[in-house]
């Protein structure tokens, strides 16, 4: 499910070549799209390319699912339009947005009907440069369970330091009133509340809903929901295989995390 991907285009082609090994370039209409909009040319690019490449890694089936990419030095995000086939989608069609207001600054679409959960995310957590919404089976099925998901071995301690947590149920009010804001709102609150940090657990399950993830950047957004996806498939298949199975031990979770994360990282090559 979780394909190989290396190369992503301007034009929205992905190449398959090593795992995991998401690396940027712009294609040859880098410069026709500068030319028509030199201020957000770069994050129409990588929400694009964002976009294509959650597609190309199988977490998302018919339009569910959207990604975007901020902007902070001008206060805007770019994001993917509402209900448009993702054949469709080109670097002009992504939608700019004001993170502080949320009105359409340019785009000649509406923007996903997810954009106000984004914009609360950039708004909650300041670090965060992309976020990642996807439908993906498996962490549907632990958010439709309303049940996070344990960090059980090494694999998950590599990329999140604890569980993915499930936020809790929303309310009627909150559905009603404000649905796409309230989901990042109790996103948020579910941090805050329990303590967490957005760069160490860069992920949680919306109950009966889905997974949202994010990152410093869209290359890192995309890695996080895709790893969120293959972890949630691990930890079923473990739970089918031992009911009862525990955490991993903190100490070999730490140690995974701070080998890839922090001042002390030394995993890969030097940085």
């Amino acid at each position: 499910m979780c394909a190989n991907l290396s190369g992503w285009y301007l034009q929205g082609r992905l190449t398959v070549n090593s795992a995991y090994n998401t690396s940027w370039y712009f294609g040859p209409n880098a410069l026709a799209l500068a030319r028509k909009n030199m201020t957000y040319v770069s994050i129409r690019q990588e929400a694009h390319s964002a976009n294509i490449a959650i597609v190309e890694a199988g977490l998302v089936v018919l339009t569910w699912g959207n990604a975007s990419v901020a902007d902070r030095q001008h206060g805007v995000i770019a994001i993917k339009p509402s209900g448009v086939s993702y054949s469709d989608l080109s670097p002009e069609t992504m939608v700019i947005v004001s993170i502080e207001t949320g009105e359409v600054v340019e785009g000649e679409h509406h923007p996903s009907s997810d954009t106000p959960t984004h914009l609360e995310l950039y708004r909650a957590f300041p670090d965060v440069g992309a976020v990642v919404h996807t439908h993906s089976r498996y962490a549907v099925a632990f958010a439709q369970a309303k049940k996070p998901i344990q960090c059980q071995g090494t694999t998950h301690a590599d990329n999140f330091r604890y569980d993915i947590p499930v936020t809790r149920s929303m309310t009627e009010s909150e559905v009603s009133a404000d649905y796409e804001a309230a989901t990042g709102r109790v996103i948020a609150e579910t941090f805050r509340e329990r303590q967490l940090d957005p760069g160490e657990v860069p992920g949680v399950l919306v109950a009966n809903h889905g997974p949202f993830a994010w990152g410093e950047d869209a290359q890192k957004a995309v890695e996080n929901a895709i790893v969120l996806e293959e972890v949630s498939r691990m930890d079923l298949y473990t739970l089918t295989i031992k009911p009862d199975s525990g955490p991993a031990p903190q100490y070999l979770i730490d140690k995974h995390y701070l080998r890839k994360h922090g001042s002390g990282a030394y995993y890969g090559q030097t940085r």
